[in-house]
């Protein structure tokens, strides 16, 4: 790495204040404090200094995201020769490599023109290059259909950058999940890429029908899927949110980290476990009579709660307020799942929703905290 380092201190004052490419100033940054950690430090008391900075805690999600990526590639890879018939006439590595090549242009399209739009805004505002992209750069893709077409790929990223994040600020400042608001914009405006039987799989056969356990829930239609494929993620969805042992490993990195907060996983797990509860209690139809754990293994739950809930710009930031956000999530996810026929898939929703309330639940929470205070030192000014 020396040598880089070299050719980097030689190359930067072309592109500081007065040099060739000062233009460039913050495009250059952006690779130098990616590549190496910046040798300056904040000039007073107010700030607090860790190992640790936002590049590399985005680095950290990323590296946690990996599991759901790779088991989608080869997921994707799995329903395409199972729906023709061929699988058992196929290796790993053939199964694998059909899937990368299905998968990999949509994480490339996704970063290319994220990136592309934030060092844009970076350049016309003189600011360094927000970080955040890194994680939403690679949730974009993961929460899309194998078969979605990538011109909808960058229009939604450009929309979720745009609209989602660079109108309030940029990074730090957005309320809404920018990768939730890219598949928002796409189940809304292009819905028959986003839901159905036909989007999941890739050049599927015609007579297989490519239906979702959620989609089967819905219309009350016994599971083709069984509990084991359910968790190992051998079901049709979206790219990276089917198997819940790839998601469980990236939560187990985000936990050990420190990075992912386990207030608003475990709430949200818990308010989803309540609200199939009350369901299977008053069960009027076949997909209220779903078990409630079969729930918390269907469709995108675990890897909204593990992957989207807890972004730390649009979530929750007090204690308690992480517990009530997080059940709250879970207990909308399905409540709309269920209850709304029209999107069976209610994890997005139930987020973006609770996304607008967060900063309501933080007010409530410190101004409660505030009046307990207030009455300790009443009381102690009494005595």
């Amino acid at each position: 790495m020396k040598p880089l380092r070299r050719f980097l201190d030689k190359i930067k004052p072309q592109f500081e204040k007065g040099g060739r490419f000062e233009k460039l100033h913050s495009v250059f940054d952006g690779f130098e404090t990616f590549l190496y950690v910046p040798n300056t430090t904040s000039k007073n008391g107010v700030h607090i200094h860790d190992v640790i900075d936002l590049k590399r805690t985005m680095g950290t999600v990323v590296l946690a995201l990996i599991p759901a990526l790779l088991f989608g590639m080869y997921n994707a890879g799995y329903q395409h020769f199972e729906s023709i018939g061929t699988l058992a006439d196929q290796g790993f590595f053939d199964i694998f490599w059909y899937g990368f090549l299905k998968v990999l242009p949509i994480v490339i399209v996704s970063y290319v023109v994220g990136l592309g739009i934030e060092f844009i805004f970076a350049q016309v505002r003189g600011h360094q290059i927000n970080e955040g992209f890194l994680v939403s750069g690679m949730l974009i893709p993961l929460v899309m259909p194998v078969t979605v077409p990538l011109w909808m790929v960058a229009v939604s990223t450009a929309f979720a950058v745009i609209i989602g994040k660079e109108v309030f600020g940029g990074t730090g400042m957005n309320i809404f999940n920018p990768a939730l608001m890219a598949r928002a914009f796409l189940f809304f405006a292009y819905p028959s890429y986003m839901s159905g039987d036909q989007v999941w799989i890739a050049e599927k056969a015609d007579a297989f029908s490519g239906a979702t356990p959620l989609a089967l829930g819905a219309l009350g239609e016994p599971q083709a899927h069984s509990t084991m494929d359910m968790l190992i993620g051998f079901i049709p969805g979206s790219i990276g949110e089917t198997s819940v042992i790839a998601i469980l490993l990236g939560a187990f990195i985000l936990l050990f980290t420190g990075i992912g907060s386990w207030r608003i996983m475990l709430s949200a797990t818990i308010g989803g476990a309540v609200m199939g509860l009350l369901l299977n209690a008053f069960a009027v139809n076949p997909f209220m009579e779903i078990p409630w754990w079969q729930h918390l293994i269907m469709g995108g739950f675990a890897f909204g709660i593990v992957f989207m809930a807890t972004d730390p710009v649009s979530a929750s930031q007090t204690t308690k307020g992480k517990y009530i956000y997080g059940f709250l999530i879970g207990f909308l996810a399905i409540l709309i799942r269920v209850v709304n026929p029209a999107y069976p898939e209610g994890v997005m929703l139930a987020i973006l929703f609770m996304n607008v309330f967060a900063p309501l639940i933080d007010y409530y929470v410190v101004q409660g905290n505030i009046k307990k205070r207030m009455k300790r030192a009443n009381v102690s000014a009494n005595a």
